[in-house]
């Protein structure tokens, strides 16, 4: 057992109310207005969890709506967060679920949201440079073949050294509403970055690992459900309803966006193989 100055949870009281691709969130009746926030195991230790803590309360700073952090805890041998609760909150895919015949509406949303994020200044000496993390991955990506390593190394090279916002998990599940309002959620991954590092990922989520069942439990939306919210937002983001080309630049990023995975988590010897099929199909296709 740990032994720190965080406050050890008594979870008799507590009860589960969301599961994500991140984690599990919990209410208590005698604490309203509080959610607490268990990370999965991956991303349960300190150093994990003060990350997101720190950049969730750096994010709010800086003008961008999120929910307020307020306290580290621990629950078990893991850390976790107690933070605002937005009541009746719903994400854009869950909403996608419930309400099919607005998936388009809401990629069209995401589009939105995103250029305001994207044009945000951020704070180059508390934020990493976003291009200089995916360098640092190329190097270490053993899983790439040196082949691609060189092809993607050289792009990676020619992108502009941006000083705006990046979120780094840009995904439908990770905006979510309530009353009205839109909220960022889910930021340890935030970063300084060229808009293309997030677009890369969201079209990594909405084609490539959209087939796979995994994915479309997490998110609660269908293959269909998927490809029509990519075509919604890509043709919102360009204005264009031909956007191949938008989509070629983002499929270039997505086999970077699997090489960045590398940064985030310590990936076991089957997520490698994985990865290093992903960014073949990727390089093959897009490079």
């Amino acid at each position: 057992m740990a032994t720190d100055n965080y406050p050890q949870m008594d979870m008799s009281a507590w009860h589960q109310t969301g599961e994500g691709g991140n984690g599990k969130t919990y209410e208590n009746p005698s604490k309203p207005g509080i959610m607490l926030k268990v990370n999965n195991s991956r991303s349960n230790d300190l150093e994990s969890v003060k990350k997101e803590f720190d950049i969730s309360q750096a994010v709010e700073r800086l003008g961008l709506p999120t929910p307020k952090m307020y306290e580290i805890v621990r629950v078990g041998d893991a850390y976790a967060t107690l933070a605002e609760l937005i009541r009746n909150k719903k994400s854009l895919s869950r909403i996608c679920h419930d309400e099919p015949a607005r998936t388009e509406e809401m990629g069209i949303l995401l589009a939105r949201l995103g250029k305001s994020f994207f044009a945000t200044p951020c704070d180059t000496s508390l934020f990493p440079s976003r291009k200089q993390q995916a360098l640092l991955a190329i190097e270490k990506a053993t899983f790439v073949s040196r082949k691609n390593r060189e092809k993607i190394r050289s792009y990676i090279e020619t992108l502009p050294d941006s000083t705006t916002c990046s979120h780094g998990d840009f995904q439908p599940g990770n905006v979510i509403q309530a009353d009205g309002k839109n909220y960022w959620i889910d930021l340890g991954r935030f970063a300084c970055g060229d808009p293309l590092f997030d677009i890369g990922h969201l079209y990594q989520v909405c084609q490539v690992y959209a087939p796979m069942k995994q994915v479309q439990n997490i998110f609660h939306m269908t293959l269909d459900q998927f490809h029509r919210f990519w075509d919604a937002f890509a043709t919102e983001y360009t204005g264009k309803k031909d956007h191949a080309a938008f989509d070629a630049l983002a499929g270039k990023h997505a086999a970077i966006d699997v090489i960045l995975r590398t940064v985030f988590q310590k990936p076991s010897f089957l997520e490698k193989l994985f990865f290093g099929m992903h960014v073949r199909k990727l390089a093959r296709k897009f490079y």
